[in-house]
Parts: C-alpha cells; structure tokens; sequence
C-alpha cells in the first residue's frame, strides 16, 4: 500500500505535507511549543493551528503527546517555550476559567460533572444566576439551558441528575456547558472513548450542527476510522512531535498509518475462518463485587473452545476488568463456577491458574505485567525462575535465562538493546511484546488478553493481532477482553457484550454488527442474541 501521488515525504525530518490545504483563516495558532515533566519531554517544538469553522484531528497514540498540547491550550499547564495566537492576538491566560472567558472550551475524556447534581445545576455551576443576592435561580437556570440546549439542537432534561443519565447525555451536558460561556473553540478530548457506537454517531451529528453554526472543533484521538469520518484536516502527533499535517479528503487510512510509523501497516486483520475444537473453559454464573463493594459481575455465564477467539466488549466500567481477575485469581468471586479443561479452579490463586494452563496479558502491563525495574531477561521468567532449566536447586542459572530471553528476543521482535536492559525503558509496544513472548512462550490451555493494544502504535497493533490469530490457528483457546470495537470484530469469532455486570448476548462474528452491539452495550438485547449462551 504505498503512498499516493500528492503525499510527498521529507526523510530529513519525518514530515508529510498535503499537497494543498483548505481555505479558511487560522483562529488558532499554536508556535514552537515544547513542554517537559521530570524525565519526559512531553511536547518538543510544536507547530499547530486551527482554521474558523473546521474540525481539525489531533491524532496519535496514548502518551504521543496530544492531550498534553491541548492542555496548554486550554492553560491546565504553562508551556516552556513557543507562543499561542488566538483571533491574531497573543493568548495569555492564567488558567481553564481566564481561557474559557476569551472563547475556548475543553471536554475531557473524563467528565467534570457533579453527579448528584441536576443537569440545569451542573450547567451553571461556577457562574450560578442569583436572585434576593445570594439564592440559586433555579427557574432562571432551567431556562438559560433550554434556551441553550433549543438553539444548539441539543435536547436534554434540565430536571435529570448527571448520576441518572447515559454516558453519551453526560457528553452533551459537558458540551451545552462550554457552550453556555461563550466558546468558540471547542477541544474534544478522546470524546468517543465511553461512547457506544450509536453514542458516537449522535457525537457526530452534534459536531456538525456546531461547525455549520460558525464554531471550531479541536478532535483529539487515536481512531483512524472515526478521523477520516468527522475531520477536515488531521495533524499527526507522535512522541511529542508534529509528522505533518494533510486534509482528510486527500488521505487515506494506509496513509495515516504510515506517517504515524514510518512504514506500510496492513490494517485489516488476515484470517481464515476458525474450526473450533473441543470447549476448553467455562465460567458459570460468576458474581462478585468491585474495589467498593459494590455488584461488578452479576451471574456471568460463558465458555472459550479450542482453535477460537472469543471477544468481550462493552462500555469501560461494566465488569471487564472484574471478571479477568477473578479468572486470574487476583479477585474473590462471591458465587459461581470456573473451569478449564473440565476441572475445577475456582478462586485459586494467580500461580495456581497459571501452573493448571492459564497465561494473562493484563490490561495495566507496567502495574501487573512487568517489574519495571527488573532486565528484560528477568521479567521472561518471573513465573517459572526457580524451575528446572533456569534453576538449580537454590541457584539461577543465568546463561539460560540470558539465553532463553534471547530467543525470545528474536522470536517476538522485541526492540531492546540486549536482554539486560530493563523492562520499564522499553516504549510501551516493546514491552507488551516482552510479556506477550513470556506468556505465549509456554503451552497454555487459555489465552487471556485484556486491553491488548491500549496506547500502542499501529505497527504495534499489527503486529499482536497477527500473534493472537496466530495462537488460535494453532488450535488455542483465546479469551479477547477489549474496548475497541474495531479490534473485537477484527479478531473475535464469537462476541459476547458485557453491561452492568452481565453478559447481554453471545453472537457468532457473521451476524454481529455495530448496530448490534452498541445497542447490547447500551442495555438492550437484540431478539435474535438473547439466551444466546
């Protein structure tokens, strides 16, 4: 897939230039901007601006140094050096509030909302319209939000509490509050990240009424496929450098991945369709409780056969991460089953599930994958050091254990220096490949992969999906637990959908859809997958 005429590349820099660009003047300019934290240097010399009435794509992987950009935008941080230029002027602000004053707002990915709170309560919080001098005019609050709300095309309930509303509505509360200010920018941070793909397409329409009603639209992601859907032009941002800038209407996916890289990615996942053999694990009405003791799975049921790839997927926060570690042994179930090839090892410990057949990519690699400090040779043994080949008795044999990383090293093309290097200097697609090689080193029974690509490049990506399709051809059960719908259709045979802790649905990859599935992780079971089991 090489690069289309018009796409031309500067190797003396590693910058792309799009051979024309939109009409339209800067509202924004961003100049030479360079932003370090104690060993990071977050931001080095970025050039970034935006046009009046245009959607502009931040686009990179997490840490590449987009949100951080954005913050200095929005006077969260203070850059070190470079200037921003707002309307032509210089922009001097003392922090979020002073920014949203001269007209630009942020939506994080993380919403700044008071949940008890109602919608109208929320809307003016900070900037409350008062009546005798000190009394809330909640009449007058209701009516500046419906007001809002009419003239955006943004319905909402005024009287709903923020605790008893989707996360999609959430979404619009914290945009119809930028709004309210007077924002005409408008910074969208990872917007689409806890939204359900019917969530994201109504994001989308809302985006568009803005821009037609004279506003610019900051999108920050690291979706290639929802880019080249919404934006105008795309800026590529990657360890805290700008590779260039190009229109959407003159890209391509291929394109964007290759400026995010460096080189041709295949995007699309190759595989054959499965044969699943005999079931290797099942899990039988499982409930347990989250970190507050509160309901996290609520009596899941499902099983994983040889030879296939089951994928779960649903919203964040809908007993994902529960329900891998209490397979794992690293959670308590209150009730239920676990079985892995026909025997029982429920709530064993973490070694326990490992030694019967279990191997896990945790989501958090750095928190449960790896011991940063440790050398690359000693993390690929941190299960299996004091057996037999790598020890002796009560003595490691070192040259086995270098030897042994070595090959793996070179089997799982993890970029290293040598295996004595330690694990946390590694970029984050090296050292999920380090823990990919230990864990798919062995003969496992289950595969369980939790978040497998979070924050990683697309050449990354590429590389891992082609492992796991890999490990199911090879007659593997794989257990996929991701929030990227695209990877959960690319890689899954089968799909099951968690929401609020339970399984809404298990369908066979050919009958699901988008549609399907986004409507399942909003809480609605298509006819077709309920009892599906």
């Amino acid at each position: 897939m090489g690069l289309a005429p018009g796409f031309p590349i500067r190797r003396d820099n590693m910058s792309y230039s799009a051979a024309t660009e939109p009409n339209g003047q800067p509202i924004l300019q961003m100049r030479g901007i360079t932003k370090a934290f104690p060993g990071i240097l977050a931001n080095s010399d970025v050039d970034f601006e935006l046009k009046k009435g245009e959607i502009h794509c931040l686009l990179g992987e997490n840490g590449a140094g987009k949100s951080t950009l954005m913050k200095i935008l929005y006077g969260l941080y203070k850059q070190d050096k470079g200037e921003i230029l707002y309307k032509g002027r210089p922009l001097v602000v003392s922090g979020p509030a002073d920014t949203l004053k001269k007209g630009i707002g942020m939506v994080h990915q993380h919403f700044m909302l008071i949940k008890p709170l109602t919608v109208a309560e929320n809307l003016v919080l900070g900037n409350e319209p008062v009546k005798a001098g000190f009394l809330i005019d909640q009449k007058r609050a209701k009516a500046e939000l419906l007001e809002i709300s009419h003239n955006f095309g943004l319905a909402i309930d005024p009287d709903a509490r923020i605790l008893d509303i989707s996360v999609g509505m959430q979404q619009r509360v914290e945009i119809l509050k930028a709004l309210h200010r007077g924002a005409e920018v408008l910074i969208l941070d990872e917007p689409t990240a806890v939204l359900t793909p019917q969530e994201t397409k109504e994001l989308f329409v809302i985006m568009r009424k803005l821009i037609a009603d004279g506003k610019s639209i900051i999108f920050i992601s690291h979706k290639l496929k929802e880019v080249l859907e919404i934006s105008d032009r795309v800026t590529v941002i990657n360890h805290g450098r700008i590779i260039g800038s190009v229109e959407t209407s003159k890209t391509t996916a291929s394109q964007l991945a290759n400026m995010m890289v460096g080189r041709e990615v295949e995007l699309v996942v190759q595989k054959s369709k499965a044969k699943p053999g005999k079931e290797a694990f099942r899990v039988e009405n499982l409930t347990a409780e989250n970190d507050r003791g509160l309901p996290a799975l609520r009596g899941v049921s499902f099983d994983v056969k040889e030879g296939e790839i089951l994928g779960i997927c649903g919203v964040d926060g809908n007993g994902q991460t529960e329900l891998v570690q209490c397979i794992t042994g690293m959670r308590k179930l209150a009730s239920g089953k676990v079985t892995l090839n026909g025997k029982d090892i429920t709530n064993l410990p973490p070694r326990k599930c490992y030694e019967a057949g279990i191997v896990h990519v945790p989501e958090d690699r750095q928190k449960h994958g790896l011991v940063l400090d440790f050398t690359v040779a000693e993390n690929m043994v941190l299960q299996n050091f004091n057996k037999k080949p790598f020890s002796s008795g009560i003595n490691l044999k070192w040259d086995v254990i270098k030897s042994h990383a070595r090959k793996l090293i070179s089997e799982f093309d993890v970029r290293t220096p040598d295996e004595d290097t330690a694990a946390g200097s590694l970029s984050g697609g090296n050292q999920q490949k380090a823990i990919l090689a230990r864990e798919l080193s062995r003969t496992p029974s289950l595969i369980i992969v939790a978040q497998p690509t979070r924050g990683l490049d697309v050449g990354a990506i590429e590389y891992i999906h082609r492992k796991l399709v890999a490990e199911r051809d090879a007659g593997k059960a794989v257990l996929l637990v991701s929030l990227e719908l695209d990877e959960i259709m690319a890689l899954s045979d089968r799909i099951a959908v968690m929401y609020e802790g339970r399984i809404m649905g298990i369908m066979p990859i050919e009958e699901a859809t988008e549609e399907k599935l986004g409507l399942m992780m909003a809480g609605s079971v298509p006819q077709a997958s309920k009892g599906v089991m």
